[in-house]
């Protein structure tokens, strides 16, 4: 059986993140679905192995008619893909995603002032999406952005009580700055 194309890979990681990350049943589903079939194009199968946010891309002939797979069946281990959903995987997907928070951030500052609050705020969530997700801070999810707000904001930015009472005003702003690029 060949590899996987790199492609693929990307293409299946990100499909897989996108159903975990959906807000919505339908959506999650529909996003399995696009992953099933770009799999099944490779003869694949896709399961995530939560304990540690890890895709796995199996050969389709691992699996028996109920899906299940016997790890002691299994002769040739390596024939698997894994790879992490959690944070950006690739370091070149990590300098891409601090080079354009960057950009955000200084956007920020320049349309609200170096000092400001709203550019306190962006580089606190440029940091978080650096380290967390390796992404862009205009890709974030809505449960990133939660994530965001409720747990690393108040536990890892020191915020003042202005940065909090205007975060949501900064988060717009990011948004803001970013659909400038369109």
């Amino acid at each position: 059986m060949p590899e996987l194309p790199d492609d693929v890979v990307s293409e299946a990681r990100r499909l897989a993140r996108l159903a975990r990350d959906a807000s919505e049943d339908a959506a999650a589903d529909a996003y399995r679905d696009r992953l099933d079939d770009l799999l099944a194009d490779h003869d694949r199968v896709a399961r995530v192995r939560d304990a540690d946010a890890t895709l796995v891309c199996y050969p389709a002939d691992w699996a028996d008619d109920d899906g299940t797979v016997h790890p002691t069946d299994v002769e040739d281990p390596d024939r698997a893909v894994e790879v992490s959903l959690a944070g950006g995987g690739e370091q070149g997907d990590y300098e891409a995603a601090a080079e354009r928070n960057a950009e955000l951030v200084d956007r920020v500052a320049a349309e609200y002032g170096d000092e400001s609050v709203h550019a306190e705020n962006a580089a606190a969530f440029a940091a978080f999406m650096n380290n967390h997700y390796a992404r862009p801070m205009d890709t974030a999810t809505d449960r990133e952005r939660e994530e965001f707000r409720e747990d690393f904001f108040p536990r890892n930015a020191w915020p003042t009580e202005e940065q909090r009472a205007v975060l949501e005003d900064s988060l717009d702003a990011v948004d803001e700055v970013a659909r400038g690029d369109n």
